[in-house]
């Protein structure tokens, strides 16, 4: 039968239900690419078609009313079916259960993905958890397109059209080998590490992009590899700087292979992120994965 006019669409809900969890309709906004404005519009539309008020607005954000309170339960029933729907059509599709691939750029998918990756294994058995590993453009390229259901990147900028949410911390640090004439003295000035040619990743790699934007280098890199294990290889093989995540040197620099130096007035530390396309609703196993690298 047909559904009563008083039931709005399955996105106003989305939106609403995120406005209710943030608080903030500008919150709301970031997290599905939309303005304050149009999250706002959408709000007073499902008002008018439910036929009650479900914000208080106030200059410190929004809050439920005791309506709100009861409608935002029965939205979070409405849109968790639908997940349930979509998910059990695209296990049709597949033939099988479900897949959840992810895309992760090369530091988080070595030290932190296989851990969540565990964890999702012990909650969600039947979910078969798929990851590829590349640089962080390759990532955001690939969960626009829809090649990958969640990604992790490295890097400062993220394409419109994703949904963003840190899940962890990084700092990027110089290292050489222990005989390099830096590792003496355990430090170099700014106006010396941007007139040095560095081991480092190559072109679209969150280290790169992070790298360049905190130093600004002068001089193009003295090699460019595609993997950390290759650029802590050749740090310590040729007895070169290098910049890496310490994340990835930990025991390097514990057995003396490696030497950190220090660069005062420079700061690289950088958040690690996920990912996500704005044009599905984050929910079923890709929520739950999100949920787990949050934890």
């Amino acid at each position: 039968m047909p559904l009563s006019p008083r039931v709005p669409d399955l996105g106003a809900l989305d939106v609403m239900v995120s406005v209710a969890r943030l608080g903030s309709m500008t919150a709301a906004g970031r997290e599905h690419g939309l303005s304050q404005q149009a999250v706002s519009a959408r709000v007073r539309a499902a008002e008018r078609d439910i036929g009650v008020r479900i914000f208080d607005r106030g200059t410190s954000g929004v809050a439920l009313t005791p309506e709100g309170v009861a409608v935002m339960e029965w939205a979070g029933g409405i849109l968790d079916s639908a997940e349930k729907f979509a998910t059990g059509v695209t296990s049709l599709l597949r033939e099988g259960n479900a897949t959840l691939t992810i895309a992760a750029s090369m530091t988080v998918a070595e030290h932190l993905v296989p851990a969540w990756m565990l964890s999702m294994r012990r909650q969600s058995p039947d979910v078969q958890v798929q990851m590829r590993l590349m640089n962080s453009a390759e990532v955001a390229e690939q969960v626009l397109d829809g090649r990958a259901d969640i990604g992790f990147v490295e890097g400062p900028d993220v394409p419109a059209g994703l949904g963003v949410a840190v899940v962890a911390h990084d700092e990027l640090i110089i290292v050489t080998g222990p005989s390099h004439p830096w590792a003496t003295r355990r430090a170099a000035s700014m106006e010396l590490l941007q007139t040095t040619a560095l081991v480092q990743r190559e072109p679209g790699s969150g280290t790169r992009t992070t790298y360049e934007s905190a130093v600004r280098p002068t001089v193009p890199p003295l090699i460019e590899l595609n993997s950390v294990t290759a650029v802590k290889s050749a740090a310590i093989s040729a007895n070169a700087p290098a910049v890496v995540s310490s994340l990835a040197v930990e025991g390097e620099l514990r057995s003396g292979a490696l030497v950190r130096i220090d660069v005062p007035g420079v700061s690289m530390t950088r958040e690690l992120r996920a990912v996500w396309s704005l044009s599905a609703a984050l929910r079923g196993p890709r929520r739950d994965f999100l949920d787990i690298a949050r934890q």
